[in-house]
């Protein structure tokens, strides 16, 4: 959605739309799909600058990061930025400082609420997304699903920090 703040200037301007974005967009390999999104906002003119509240609802699918299984959970994301229209001259580029993390500065004019949108849903993903807390993850060996059935194999990996001491010790003449 793309807002002309001059018209904002005079009356407040408000939203209400469902957005599909698909999961590749996001370039997250956690994320394996994205439901269609209800995103609402507001945005309304507070000299010297402008408000913006909006909301996102949707469902995103996800890889567990222990046994790759794909799973959905419901995700709800809340925005509320200041928005500076400032013409400047220039290429575009500012240096930002620690106030400027909620303000977003529009170029021509024009709020183009795509890229917070997208931004709110990079968020929303979690780093190492878990299909449940106690998920004991992949067979190291034979690559069964810990959590569907037991495995036999045993895991001889040595951890890599001994794995020095280890040599050492086999290269020790025995008594």
């Amino acid at each position: 959605m793309r807002i002309r703040l001059d018209d904002v200037r005079r009356e407040p301007f408000s939203w209400a739309e469902t957005v599909e974005i698909p999961a590749a967009a996001l370039e997250r390999e956690e994320l394996a799909a994205l439901s269609p999104i209800a995103w609402r906002g507001r945005v309304a003119w507070a000299d010297p600058a402008f408000h913006l509240r909006a909301r996102a609802r949707y469902e995103q699918t996800l890889r567990c990061d222990r046994c790759l299984r794909e799973y959905s959970e419901p995700a709800e994301s809340e925005l509320e930025l200041m928005v500076l229209d400032e013409d400047e001259p220039g290429d575009g580029e500012r240096e930002l400082a620690a106030e400027d993390l909620g303000v977003v500065y529009p170029e021509g004019g024009v709020l183009d609420t795509r890229p917070l949108l997208v931004e709110q849903l990079q968020l929303n993903v979690p780093m190492r997304p878990l299909c449940r807390e106690d998920c004991r993850g992949l067979c190291p060996v034979c690559g069964v699903n810990r959590n569907l059935e037991a495995c036999e194999c045993k895991d001889e990996t040595v951890d890599p920090r001994w794995a020095a001491l280890a040599e050492l010790r086999d290269r020790l003449p025995e008594d």
